[in-house]
This record gives structure tokens, sequence and C-alpha cells, in this order.
């Protein structure tokens, strides 16, 4: 750890935690409603009501082996911050969006902004996102070449007739800010900047949150960040494992559909024994990996996956 009041030349290209509060003397505008800011960064949020299209779909087997399809389609308007293009609907009279935004969301970032005597560079900056509402006041003048067609409403601006009763097309633009505040830092120090620190196991640590944490603090959360993923990847591997193998076993279940009652069990068959194949490819995976490092957790992981393995047969 080591102070933001200055620039120590010895920590150059060492792994350097540092606190402080994270300023600029920069003042964000809005180039079009004229919205201004002396923030870290500032969004213009911008969304159109607009037509959405669901799908339902429902599948029936036949006897002799067809099946029929049968999706039905749904409307509904909604607020989006994405263009919602409607000529890929199935029911497309009634229900025309428009075919682009009046004005586009967008973000603005203060250059330059610092924490004590460092200044942050583009990577840590895309970091920051302790975004809060930015109200416009109900006396602020809208902009000249917008008068008559913008107006103020719910501390922003709404393009349209009724905000009450909103049609499509009508739009609505809000402000938000990520005001001055501490941070908290470990990076590579470079000079009176940071960079991402190459660890020597491959990868790179570079992190920032927002308040005053200790190093431990932030290292533990990183961890416990990438414990998270790493089980979101492997639940997300074990799922694609599995619908290949019912793809892959799907024939059979379509071969038994010329009696329907049949096809269902096959279905039903194959959907188990697929579950259990992906279970055991998976975990034989995970733990040929953990082998080396851990060799019991990965011992433990393979006769899970030999189990498994002994079910489907």
């Amino acid at each position: 750890s080591v102070s933001a009041d200055g620039v120590e030349p010895v920590n150059d290209g060492k792994l350097v935690h540092v606190t402080g509060r994270a300023i600029t003397g920069d003042v964000l505008t809005d180039p079009v409603f004229g919205i201004s800011a002396g923030a870290l960064k500032m969004k213009r949020v911008v969304e159109m009501y607009q037509w959405k299209e669901k799908s339902r779909s429902r599948s029936e087997s036949k006897t002799g082996g067809s099946r029929t399809t049968t999706t039905m389609y749904s409307y509904s308007r909604v607020w989006s911050e994405d263009l919602i293009p409607s000529e890929n609907f199935d029911e497309v009279e009634g229900h025309e969006n428009p075919e682009a935004f009046p004005f586009s969301s967008m973000e603005m970032i203060a250059e330059p902004i610092t924490v004590g005597a460092f200044t942050l560079p583009e990577s840590l900056v895309r970091k920051i996102r302790h975004y809060e509402s930015f109200p416009v006041g109900s006396d602020f003048p809208v902009p000249e070449d917008l008068a008559g067609s913008v107006r103020l409403h719910d501390s922003g601006f709404y393009i349209g007739e009724d905000p009450g009763e909103p049609r499509v097309g009508d739009t609505r633009i809000r402000f938000e800010t990520a005001d001055p505040a501490d941070v908290s830092i470990i990076a590579c120090q470079v000079k009176d900047s940071f960079e991402p620190y190459a660890a020597q196991t491959g990868g790179t640590i570079e992190l920032l949150e927002t308040g005053i944490h200790s190093a431990d603090a932030m290292i533990q959360s990183a961890q416990e960040k990438n414990k998270a993923l790493t089980l979101v990847l492997r639940i997300v591997g074990f799922a694609m494992m599995f619908i290949g193998l019912l793809l892959i076993l799907k024939p059979l279940s379509v071969a038994a559909d010329i009696l329907p009652i049949a096809g269902r069990i096959i279905g039903a068959g194959t959907g188990i024994i697929g579950f259990f194949l992906a279970a055991f490819l998976s975990l034989a995976t995970i733990a040929v990996a953990w082998i080396f490092y851990r060799p019991l957790l990965g011992g433990l992981i393979l006769i899970v996956a030999v189990g498994s393995a002994a079910v489907v047969i």
C-alpha cells in the first residue's frame, strides 16, 4: 500500500494499492441539450416507446412420426434503449416501429481524472460505474433549436404529445452522472499512473472499487468473483454439452414417433442418458484440470465422474 499524496519512483513496476478521492477539474456538457456537470462521467440515456414481439411455440407428435409445430405471437409496447426492428415481425401491419432514434445515447468522460498525485488511465476509468440519476431542473431552458419538439418532463426531456399516454415513437431522455468519489486501486505503478500488472501465472491484475477498501479486502473480493465466474462457466459448459448430446440422440426419439407415446418414452430416456453422459464428461474434464494442482480433489471428482458413467451403463 502506498500513499496517493506523492509518487515514489522506487515503486515503478510494482503492484501497489492506493486509496483516495477520484476528482477532475473538467466540466462535462451534453452537446445537444446543454446539460453540464462537474462529474467524472455523464451518460445521456435515450429510450423510445416501441412494439415488442413475443413468440410461443408448441410441438405435437402425430401417428406415423410426423410433428406439427404451432407458433403464436403476441405484441406489447415497451420503453427500450435499443431499436426494435419491426420488419422482422410476423405481423408487421399495425406494429410498425420508427427506423431510428431522434437522439442517441452517449457517455461523456472527464479528462484528466486524478487520485492524489496519480492520473487514472483509460482502463481504470472504464471501471468507474457508480452512476446516479442527474435530474434536470424544472427551470432549465430547453435549447432554442429544440423548442417545440422537446419538453421538460420527469427530471428529463420528452418528445411526444402526451407523456401520460405515450405513443409508439415517443422518446424520453434522462441523464446519469458518476460524481467524484473515494476509490481504491490495485494495479502496477508506472510513473504517475497505472497499468495492468502482469502476474507470473499469466493474466493481469487491475482492480478499482468505489469506496475505501484494504488491499486484503479487494483481493478477497476479486477471488470470490473469479470463483463465481468459474462456477458459471462450468454450468454453461455442462448445459452446452447436455444440449449437444440431446441433439445427437434426438434421431432415436424421432424414429420412435411412429407411435407418439413411444417417442415420448424414448425422448425421456435419451434425456436421462444425455444428462448423466454430460455429467461424466464435464466432471472428467474438471478432474483432469485439478489433478496436477490438487490431486485429492481431482481424484474425488474423477470418482464421481466414473459413478455417472456407471449410471449410464
